[in-house]
């Protein structure tokens, strides 16, 4: 796979940049760790740079404590140094308030491949969020759905389960690529201006699967 990125060049204009992986640890285990490292391996890989899947893993346990679940945020810098922070697990909440976002995706942009800091979309989607949502669904210019500012979408027009196609230019949600490898979803199209008529869904590895509501 040849990476459209520089990495000296990327280094130069974004410091901070790191790939981003963040797991739960259940209190025993580390959920869907081998998807997680073979996502890092891949966005590595995509960048042409360098990632210690041994250490990853070892830090990784370092950070737990037995029987006290806890949300991992794994990342790697491009020079390959590695660092785990580790803070208590999200609250659960039954049904989560969405939105529609006026910012859209590009699924041409190279940072959809990979999971990284580099999210500037979702970010000002986030922050300009309004206080009565706990999500915002992306769209691209197409007015096909993409992703959730920190989850990917899933929907049911009553025929099962489905999500947006990677073509419509969203992340490799972990949660995504589960439920599709299992057989419980599958890919399909879902335009903007029909939110309202599926039954809604929104998701990730650390919180698992969310019933939500859509308000225009």
């Amino acid at each position: 796979m040849e990476s459209p990125f520089c990495v000296s060049d990327l280094a130069l204009k974004n410091p901070d940049f790191a790939l981003i992986e963040t797991l739960g640890w259940t209190g025993r285990e580390l959920a869907r760790l081998d998807l997680h490292l073979v996502r890092l391996a891949r966005g590595a890989q995509f960048l042409g740079m360098k990632v210690d899947l041994v250490q990853a893993q070892d830090l990784l346990k370092a950070a737990t404590l037995p029987d006290r679940p806890a949300r991992l945020r794994l990342t790697c810098k491009l020079s390959g140094a590695l660092e785990v922070v580790a803070s208590d697990m999200p609250a659960a909440q039954m049904i989560w308030r969405v939105g529609l976002s006026n910012m859209t995706l590009d699924p041409h942009d190279p940072y959809l491949q990979i999971k990284s800091t580099h999210r500037p979309v979702y970010d000002a989607a986030r922050q300009h969020m309004a206080p009565q949502f706990d999500e915002m669904i992306l769209a691209n210019a197409q007015s096909e759905v993409c992703d959730g500012t920190i989850t990917t979408v899933f929907f049911d027009r009553g025929q099962g389960l489905c999500t947006p196609p990677q073509t419509a230019g969203l992340l490799p949600g972990i949660l995504r690529q589960e439920m599709l490898s299992k057989g419980l979803c599958r890919e399909e199209t879902l335009v903007a201006q029909d939110l309202h008529k599926v039954r809604l869904f929104v998701g990730n590895a650390l919180r698992g699967l969310i019933e939500a509501n859509f308000y225009p």
